[in-house]
């Protein structure tokens, strides 16, 4: 059987490449038979739990070594390699076939917050894993937005966890960093996996709102795409209808976003404690990622020495772009962001102000609460 068409909602990255595939709301395609042998798939974390159809309630399993989880930028099927052959296997039987889980953290974002950076600095053999917006996330979300008919949801993503925990090696973790457009499972997430940690990432407002204007029309139509998601998720309560979006601007959307997720990640903390939930500061991770790496590593329990350390913060994760494996310090990105702030300041200056009157008004708080760096760690 030949590899399956995806037509899920991906990362803001993958959906600025072809706009038009990026919506949660098609199920995968219906294979045309299950595949036999699940216990040799199932218990292989080399293959990746990539793809959820709830029609058929099977899970799609792609070949996704350790090698070419490095190579993508996402799990998604733009970034993997083209004619990988998928094994189908009934959901029921995947589960019963896994091996135990490794322990299971998570990185959720706000988007252009380097978050592909930090779940790229956890790959690292013996020690853990870090998986990138596997789309079988998004199908989830997918599913749930169209209310179509299918298995208990609950159990559904239950087990969807257990196959992405599925260890690369003996005594490694598995650090997921989904897509933002998964924000509403976060609760759920967090609820069935009680012993899981979770950093919550995000970029200060005005850098997020250049980060979209720099990004041009593609990036302007992203943002309307992911409120369409925060309200269908019941994610946005700033005082505005919906009607009331039609008249804002591109970078006013972005900022309702930006808001709603804010304020969705005070919740979580509220809701699951400082033990469990941490937040970060882009430009505080940057300035300063020795000290950030070494307390993601305490808040999730990895053990890290001094030498690890400075070799993960020397390494690819910290020294090379993200999304396009080129040369990218520090400097650069301050260039970038200057470059873009440069062209629009104008607006990102009126629209930040605005939603800062948005957030006072709603009580919304700018500066993330529970900060990674403050007091102990568990």
């Amino acid at each position: 059987m030949g590899r399956q068409t995806v037509d899920a909602s991906r990362t803001p990255d993958a959906m600025i490449a072809q706009p038009d595939k990026d919506r949660p709301v098609q199920p995968p395609p219906r294979p045309s038979a299950p595949s036999a042998a699940p216990r040799d798939v199932a218990r292989d974390a080399t293959w990746l739990a990539h793809r959820y159809d709830p029609t058929d309630d099977m899970v799609h399993f792609l070949p996704v070594p350790r090698t070419m989880h490095r190579a993508a930028t996402f799990l998604s099927d733009d970034y993997l390699p083209h004619g990988l052959e998928p094994r189908i296997v009934p959901r029921r039987a995947a589960v019963a076939a896994a091996p135990p889980p490794a322990p299971l953290h998570f990185i959720f974002h706000s988007a252009f917050c380097c978050s592909t950076l930090v779940a790229r600095a956890f790959d690292r053999p013996g020690w853990a894993m870090g998986l990138k917006e596997p789309p079988i996330l998004q199908d989830i979300i997918g599913w749930r937005r169209r209310g179509s008919p299918g298995p208990d949801m609950a159990a559904v993503l239950d087990d969807v966890l257990t196959l992405l925990a599925r260890p690369f090696g003996p005594g490694e973790a598995v650090v997921v960093k989904p897509s933002n457009i998964v924000g509403g499972l976060i609760p759920a997430i967090l609820t069935l996996r009680p012993d899981a940690r979770a950093v919550l990432l995000s970029a200060p407002l005005r850098l997020y709102l250049g980060s979209i204007a720099r990004k041009g029309m593609d990036g302007r139509l992203w943002v309307r795409t992911l409120l369409l998601g925060l309200l269908d998720d019941g994610l946005v309560d700033l005082g505005f209808t919906p009607r009331d979006h039609l008249g804002h601007s591109d970078l006013q959307v972005a900022a309702i976003g930006w808001l709603a997720q804010q304020a969705l990640f005070g919740r979580l903390v509220a809701q699951f404690g400082l033990a469990r939930v941490r937040t970060l500061d882009s430009e505080v991770l940057t300035a300063d990622p020795e000290r950030a790496m070494r307390r993601l590593a305490a808040l999730f329990g990895l053990p890290l020495d001094a030498a690890a350390l400075r070799d993960i913060v020397t390494g690819p994760a910290f020294t090379r772009h993200s999304k396009h494996g080129t040369a990218f310090a520090a400097d650069d990105r301050t260039r970038e962001q200057q470059d873009g702030a440069q062209v629009h300041a104008d607006e990102i200056e009126k629209v930040a102000t605005w939603a800062e009157a948005v957030a006072r008004t709603m009580g919304v708080s700018l500066v993330p609460t529970a900060p990674l760096f403050a007091g102990a760690l568990p």
